[in-house]
């Protein structure tokens, strides 16, 4: 069955194969960013800037399989339009295994030199049982300035 994301608000919820990952971002001010006025217009105004943005991921094993989170790929827009993948093994310096029923989550953050943007991408698990990897997705979600919490 083929990913099936569900936006809430900023945030996201997708499920693959029986994996499900919610994302819920916020913005945190900058000390160096005026976190009142208006972050629209072009680029040159931000030029020198950079917007913080917090995200915290849950992953759910909703399947009746163990697997273990091995590699992550994000894809990461800002407001120019600029793309930057970012690849790496597991997440915050771990690889979880998880269960049938566990969770796992942890929290990080992104930094832009736009008052918006959007990430997204996969994690890459396997099952230990069969060695089989899968990519499991992580549904888009909106990193947008002003403090406004998921």
């Amino acid at each position: 069955m083929p990913p099936r994301p569900i936006e809430h608000h900023h945030g996201s919820d997708t499920t693959t194969r029986g994996l499900r990952v919610q994302v819920k971002p916020q913005f945190v001010p900058d000390e160096d960013l005026d976190a009142n006025a208006p972050h629209l217009g072009t680029g040159e105004q931000w030029k020198g800037r950079r917007f913080i943005f917090a995200y915290h991921i849950t992953v759910t094993n909703q399947s009746e399989r163990t697997v273990q989170l091995l590699r992550r790929r994000w894809r990461i827009v800002d407001a120019d339009g600029d793309v930057n993948v970012v690849e790496g093994d597991g997440v915050v310096g771990r690889q979880p295994t998880l269960k049938p029923g566990q969770a796992f989550e942890y929290a990080s953050y992104c930094p832009l030199s736009t008052p918006w943007g959007t990430m997204e991408g996969a994690y890459i698990f396997i099952e230990p049982g069969t060695r089989e990897e899968f990519e499991v997705a992580v549904g888009r979600f909106y990193l947008v300035s002003g403090g406004t919490e998921t």
